[in-house]
């Protein structure tokens, strides 16, 4: 009998996370300081690199790349949840919930892009690094950026568009945000088309993107182990070591979302694996790499020591 029913209305119910009533309000500020904190962190590095000539070099447009990624894929994010933790109504409108969707979609699919960049900026400059000024010239890393948002946007607008086209029998979403399985669960027409895009674009991007920064990491050990050089040996592992740090928690955070949708015996797991992809990425980023990156430590230093001689 469902499976002929079609829902016309626009209004959706989120499952959202079950918070015992004591636990709500500490959730909400535990949520508000992890935004509040990425929003200074990532706006404070952007305004840095923007207004510093000294650092509008190729390195720093990667870091502005993701730093925009991480503001807009947990902005679409953190905020509503928030709202439904301390509301006892958790409802959204199908246009909110494909937005959510796709922006978080982007985020996922364009982070994964930019660390491949970033994976081949480091190899270039522990590899050759007499040649990298005229390989990864700022025009470079503009194509390259440009690429990764382009390819990204238009996987997830396929991916969004096929969900998109499917009428709607069901109006509860079993999650705490929307993404694209959560849509095309609210149909009960044949999904077999979804399933298997989704499969593609997952596959496709987590190979490509594993790969490459197999092979960068892969030459870049070459290397140090054939010259034995102390100091490149040093550097490699100190612009390497948070990096991979990094794309390995999106990573698995990723595949555990992924595998998760299809154990739906484990709701809450998926969840907080999607919060994490999402948020301890964007935390770390502007922490571990502004501290790793001696120009931009060395300008953080001098206005914080300005501020503190002003004052």
């Amino acid at each position: 009998m469902e499976s002929n029913m079609t829902i016309a209305s626009d209004i959706l119910e989120i499952q959202g996370f079950d918070i015992a009533p004591e636990f709500t309000y500490p959730l909400f500020f535990l949520l508000l300081f992890v935004y509040s904190s990425l929003l200074f962190s990532n706006i404070g590095v952007l305004v840095l690199i923007i207004t510093e000539k000294s650092l509008h070099q190729p390195m720093y447009i990667l870091f502005c790349n993701l730093s925009v990624n991480d503001l807009i894929g947990n902005t679409v994010l953190l905020p509503p949840l928030m709202a439904h933790v301390i509301s006892t109504e958790r409802f959204i409108t199908y246009s909110q919930c494909v937005a959510q969707a796709f922006h978080s979609h982007t985020f996922g699919s364009a982070s994964h892009m930019i660390l491949t960049i970033m994976a081949i900026d480091r190899y270039v400059a522990i590899c050759h690094p007499l040649r990298y000024s005229s390989i990864m010239t700022t025009r470079t890393v503009i194509v390259l950026s440009a690429t990764a948002w382009g390819v990204s946007l238009s996987l997830v607008s396929v991916l969004i568009g096929l969900t998109v086209r499917l009428s709607r029998c069901r109006s509860f979403i079993q999650n705490a945000y929307c993404d694209n399985a959560s849509l095309f669960k609210l149909s009960c027409e044949d999904v077999s088309i979804n399933n298997i895009y989704g499969l593609f674009f997952t596959v496709m991007l987590f190979s490509c993107s594993m790969g490459s920064i197999a092979v960068t990491y892969f030459r870049i050990a070459i290397i140090c182990w054939i010259k034995k050089n102390k100091e490149l040996n040093n550097r490699a592992l100190q612009t390497c070591a948070s990096h991979l740090v990094l794309y390995l928690i999106m990573l698995w955070s990723g595949f555990l979302t992924i595998i998760l949708h299809r154990f739906p015996n484990y709701p809450d797991l998926r969840k907080f694996a999607y919060i994490l992809f999402h948020v301890v990425p964007a935390n770390l980023n502007p922490v571990i790499y502004g501290m790793q990156t001696r120009s931009l430590r060395a300008k953080i230093f001098q206005i914080l020591h300005r501020d503190v001689t002003s004052t």
